[in-house]
């Protein structure tokens, strides 16, 4: 037998020794580990308060606001956030600029990235409505000048801008900048800055706890045999497989 094979042999030993060796935790003492954690009640509204804000859900933060007893959050900035947002996932990126002026004008004062990318968005809906010579117009005056300050600009502008080099833009190397995913991307840029601006998260708790727990569980996989979260709709642990 070959050494490779000697090799392979032995660590397939010391994997099967491993496996059979891990710690097999039980549901009942699972479940009663679980229960000795204390969470706070009022954490756990924060958390889901905090999810609602960020995400924008006005009517739902509302009513979870009377129901729990959570502090007061100002619904106003909130509506206003998603006017701005749903602008943007509608191609009515002038309306939203105007918003964002009216909500905080340093918001594009002081990001040039993101009034980029607004302005970027706003070339795309003229190519998307076959507005070819105002967005030729738009791309020279608005956006060249921006691309000669900096060059990650100079180059998302040259792609956005070989759009009209191609009739059918299925078959375009950029044509995913038409896809409303590219609407969306922009208008979640543009929900994080105000987020920002008004002292607020730009992400949500809630997405990044549960992909602690993912993380957490597979570091556990390594060492014992547990019941898992393997269905994040629901929560409900399964059994390990021993």
């Amino acid at each position: 037998m070959s050494l490779f094979w000697i090799v392979l042999r032995r660590l397939a030993e010391i994997e099967e020794r491993m496996a059979t060796s891990k710690k097999v935790i039980t549901r009942e003492e699972w479940e009663k580990r679980l229960n000795a954690v204390k969470i706070r009640k009022e954490d756990m509204n924060k958390l889901v308060m905090n999810f609602l804000v960020t995400e924008g859900y006005v009517e739902a933060a509302e009513k979870f606001r009377m129901e729990s007893g959570t502090e007061h959050i100002d619904l106003a900035t909130i509506s206003d956030r998603m006017a701005v947002k749903k602008a943007v996932q509608c191609g009515n990126v002038e309306d939203a600029i105007e918003k964002v002026n009216d909500l905080n004008p340093a918001i594009l004062d002081t990001n040039p990235q993101l009034f980029f990318h607004l302005q970027q968005q706003r070339l795309i809906e003229l190519i998307r409505n076959g507005k070819v010579e105002e967005a030729l117009e738009f791309a020279q005056e608005e956006l060249a000048p921006r691309g000669e300050e900096n060059q990650s600009f100079l180059e998302e502008l040259e792609r956005t801008v070989s759009l009209l080099a191609f009739e059918d833009v299925s078959n375009c190397p950029v044509g995913e900048l038409l896809d409303i995913s590219q609407r969306l991307k922009t208008a979640s840029e543009v929900n994080a800055a105000i987020l920002t601006s008004q002292s607020h998260e730009k992400d949500p708790k809630l997405p990044s706890l549960l992909k602690m727990l993912l993380w957490a569980q597979n570091q556990l996989d390594q060492k014992a045999a547990y019941p898992r979260i393997n269905d994040l709709s629901n929560t409900a642990l399964e059994d390990p497989a021993v």
